[in-house]
């Protein structure tokens, strides 16, 4: 099957409508900024998503192949998937009603909206890492993707980095290789649950759900508590003596530290057409080599 990465609003709208004639009065937006998928919302309440290429639409199959298994067992909100098959495959779910949760948001929030927020997701990792694997392999489960090796990594990133970062990038790299095996094993995962993956209530400080589970399947338990870094170290430090409380699992902070550095590193090596994005991946390894400085 080849699927066209172009897509245009009105062949999307006359795509749906032919499908869904219900929403011909409908207003039609998209948004372009995945990957795999050019999502289109109709009316602010459902959420289409086209595959731009036949490999993402296996993985928009497998995501709601996973979802209908997942959704039952957790807590937190997640989208309803529904593939609808044809000759441009899609999906379709109702919005999860909210907007991003991006770091300056988070340190708005107030305390208690924090301790919710913090105890909502220590209890969604809690319930989806005590699911069982032999369903969600059969639902199309398998490992989370790899990174690059770390040579390859540094010579990509080298020349976006300012010279007093390559210590930093050096060091945090190396000490990435030798980690070894997480000691506490591999597990499935969201491996996803940074702000732009969350329906949030801004008004009323409440997460509403998490959405995307493209990027979800087996991996090391310490994995999944990087991700949430985007929103906030604090947010992280605070989830993991969460998730501790109700799974008996001690996360090693300096371990999610050093693999979070590592993966700024790591995607600011792929930002070398985009300086804006680069620009702001430098800062925020500058930022993370502040706190979290490697040995």
């Amino acid at each position: 099957m080849t699927l066209s990465m172009q897509f245009d609003l009105a062949e999307l709208r006359a795509t749906l409508i032919s499908r869904f004639p219900e929403l011909s009065d409908a207003h039609f937006t998209t948004h372009t900024a995945g990957w795999d998928s050019i999502a289109v919302d109709a009316d602010d309440r459902w959420i289409f998503k086209f595959p731009r290429h036949a490999d993402a639409a296996r993985r928009l199959r497998t995501e709601a192949g996973l979802l209908a298994v997942v959704r039952p067992h957790v807590t937190m909100a997640l989208p309803d998937l529904k593939i609808v098959e044809g000759s441009r495959p899609f999906s379709r779910h109702i919005k999860l009603q909210g907007e991003h949760l991006l770091a300056a948001q988070y340190e708005r929030l107030q305390a208690r909206s924090r301790e919710r927020l913090v105890a909502e997701v220590a209890q969604f990792f809690a319930e989806l890492h005590a699911l069982d694997r032999t369903g969600l392999e059969r639902a199309g489960a398998t490992a989370i993707g790899s990174w690059l090796p770390p040579d390859e990594i540094l010579r990509e990133a080298w020349p976006l980095l300012p010279a007093h970062l390559h210590g930093y990038a050096t060091r945090a790299i190396a000490a990435w290789q030798d980690l070894g095996d997480d000691p506490l094993g591999t597990t499935f995962g969201h491996f996803d649950t940074h702000g732009w993956n969350t329906a949030f209530d801004h008004a009323q400080e409440r997460l509403n759900g998490v959405f995307d589970f493209g990027d979800s399947g087996f991996g090391d338990l310490h994995k999944e508590f990087i991700q949430p870094s985007w929103i906030s170290p604090d947010f992280v430090e605070s989830l993991v003596a969460a998730y501790a409380r109700l799974t008996g699992h001690s996360i090693d902070l300096w371990r999610v530290a050093l693999i979070s550095g590592a993966l700024r590193i790591s995607e600011l090596g792929g930002l070398a057409n985009d300086e804006a994005a680069a620009g702001a991946m430098v800062k925020s390894i500058e930022a993370w080599a502040g706190r979290h400085p490697a040995p």
